[in-house]
């Protein structure tokens, strides 16, 4: 699907959704009271229903409706209704749908996002990660707002999902046993480059293709956060679970710029204001929906839990370091800025710890 076919599909969902018997009734009783005009918002989704980020576009979606007095509409469209990931992208940049989430695959439209992708930036406490990515002086820092912007994107928070946890059907513990591992990775320069450092063969393949892709043994293993692992049943075709705590999945919630743009002033401070709220719910939806995701999996399958030591952390934390030099090369001085503003600020609030 091309951008304009899914703007042209856009248009007739948001059409189907008002209704033609409305209009006719409104029409035929001339005394009722005017009708309140109510402003659609369309939120695009790569995940589907049950997800982190259905949960959080679910509440988005509530506490807009309060916060207008029923003004605002947000309609959700789960990951499959409006086409692929880059789809998603194409028609949020177009202005088809106002609202988007990004993550691993944004990396092709927006480079300076693959700075998510990176291992081994953040540290270990994911509620001190999410506080730290929502922080305004990193998620309004100008470096990020520009290289949002330049793609007709505005960012609006950053949402980590969980812990990106390889599967495979093997035990892996080293780079050695990575070593002829098809895993796969989204189209993203960075986390190939990172697989690569690993010693695995990293592959490119659409979400929605992934669990064919791996029983018909195309790809061998998968990064994913546990409940994206439960939800597409891809732990159905995997022996192992391999917790290394290398990153989290991380998202962004965007905006179509000039759509944002043009919002009045109370509406950009609802958003505002609905973001910030979301910080704390959607920590603890993420830590919940994971932990109950795991148990599923763990009680419906034989797989194998495997849990990285520190010193097996370590040698992979190594490999990883070189990468951020790539990273640098990729997204020039602006990202390298972004780069270094939330190693130091990471830095910053674990050493207070």
């Amino acid at each position: 699907m091309n951008w304009r076919n899914g703007c042209i599909g856009v248009a007739a969902l948001f059409l189907a959704a008002c209704g033609s018997d409305d209009q006719q009734q409104a029409a035929s009783t001339p005394s009722a009271e005017p009708e309140v005009q109510v402003e659609t918002w369309g939120f695009a989704l790569e995940e589907i229903e049950g997800s982190v980020q259905y949960e959080y576009a679910a509440k988005f979606a509530e506490l807009v409706t309060e916060k207008t007095a029923g003004a605002v509409d947000v309609r959700l469209f789960p990951y499959g209704q409006l086409g692929g990931l880059t789809d998603i992208y194409d028609q949020v940049q177009a202005g088809a749908v106002q609202l988007a989430f990004g993550s691993g695959f944004l990396g092709g439209t927006v480079p300076e996002s693959q700075l998510f992708s990176l291992n081994f930036v953040l540290g270990d406490d994911e509620w001190q990660n999410t506080q730290i990515l929502n922080d305004p002086a990193f998620r309004k820092h100008p470096d990020l707002l520009e290289s949002f912007r330049e793609r007709d994107l505005q960012p609006l928070a950053i949402v980590p999902e969980g812990w990106q946890v390889w599967s495979a059907n093997k035990a892996i513990r080293s780079p050695d046993d990575f070593s002829g591992v098809a895993i796969r990775t989204m189209d993203n320069r960075l986390l190939r480059e990172t697989y690569r450092a690993y010693g695995a063969d990293p592959t490119t393949m659409e979400y929605g293709e992934l669990f064919s892709g791996m029983q018909l043994g195309q790809i061998d293993g998968n990064i994913q956060p546990v409940f994206a692992h439960q939800e597409m049943d891809f732990y159905q075709v995997q022996d192992y679970l391999i917790f290394a705590n290398q990153a989290q999945f991380i998202a962004t919630f965007m905006a179509n710029r000039d759509w944002y743009d043009g919002l009045s002033d109370e509406h950009k401070q609802v958003i505002e204001e609905a973001v910030v709220e979301l910080v704390p719910y959607i920590h603890e939806v993420q830590t919940r929906l994971n932990s109950e995701r795991l148990d599923i999996i763990t009680s419906n399958s034989d797989i194998e839990l495997v849990y990285l030591t520190p010193e097996e952390r370590e040698v992979f934390r190594e490999l990883s370091i070189p990468v951020r030099e790539t990273f640098a090369e990729m997204v020039g001085e602006r990202g390298t800025r972004l780069m270094t503003v939330l190693v130091d600020m990471t830095d910053e609030a674990y050493s207070a710890e």
